[in-house]
């Protein structure tokens, strides 16, 4: 099978020819007789975290603005689709001609004000509440009865904890500004110190989840997205302890050489140098 997959170079830049060549070298490497162990021994679960990963790959090079890394990263997020298609394909489940036709499908149901008669003459409020109904028409045909079905339970917590509140809020079960929220935090934080002080554990982490879902829910009414805002502080946290180690290394030293009183100098002496850059 392998000798069959055109080059490159015969693909010609073709978007159908390149889609047609990855789905042939997907099918190779599967190939039960003459494919990669590692490929074949894969299932839809083994390779289910590496497309999160690549996911996230492809958020980093746009946060870092590397355009010229994202063709490979967005490419290896397309292989991620192409190897479970595969697979499926293999199970005689579907296709990957069936994953494109379902988006496709969708996308021209969602948008009837541009595949369909609909004005398009509408605020982007009007629109953001006709796609909600054009979804809850979808979610219908799936069964999902409950506000909170079809709330995808492998998104990243703070992601999924956003979506379960405006999924409440579209409701009603939303408090109607910032300030209950802050002092739901406030009333979560006093839950939290009582069971770090008299409960076990299991309470412990109870109302830890508690005060993290009400900052997401915090962070749904202030319009940021708590999964960026943590990965830009992650970020910050890298940057700054990288310049401590730096200032450590010129005088020969590592992190354990020093002592905290001395780091947390050195953090805030970091922390001045990127406000003063700005």
């Amino acid at each position: 099978m392998a000798d069959q997959i055109p080059t490159q170079a015969e693909a010609s830049r073709d978007p159908a020819a390149e889609i047609r060549r990855l789905l042939d070298i997907m099918a190779a490497l599967r190939d039960p007789k003459t494919g990669c162990p590692w490929d074949i021994e894969q299932d839809f679960a083994s390779i289910a975290p590496y497309t999160i990963e690549e996911a996230h790959e492809v958020e980093d090079a746009i946060q870092r603005q590397a355009w010229d890394e994202l063709p490979g990263e967005l490419g290896d997020l397309l292989l991620q689709v192409v190897f479970h298609a595969q697979m499926a394909r293999e199970a005689k489940m579907f296709d990957f001609a069936d994953c494109a036709a379902a988006i496709s499908d969708k996308l021209v149901f969602r948008h009837p004000h541009v595949f369909g008669d609909e004005s398009r003459d509408k605020s982007a409020e009007q629109q953001v509440k006709d796609w909600e109904a054009i979804k809850a028409v979808e979610r219908a045909g799936k069964a999902e009865r409950g506000t909170l079905d079809g709330v995808a339970l492998g998104l990243p917590a703070l992601t999924r904890a956003v979506k379960l509140q405006n999924r409440a809020a579209r409701v009603g079960f939303d408090w109607p500004g910032v300030t209950g929220v802050l002092d739901k935090i406030t009333e979560e934080t006093a839950e939290l110190v009582e069971a770090r002080d008299t409960l076990g554990q299991d309470a412990l982490e109870e109302e830890f989840g508690d005060l993290m879902f009400v900052m997401a829910n915090l962070a749904r009414h202030l319009k940021i997205d708590p999964e960026l805002a943590l990965r830009r502080a992650n970020t910050k946290f890298t940057r700054r302890f990288a310049a401590i180690e730096a200032d450590l290394a010129a005088d020969g030293r590592r992190p354990e050489d020093s002592d905290l009183a001395e780091m947390d100098q050195l953090w805030n002496k970091a922390k001045a140098a990127e406000k003063a850059a700005r």
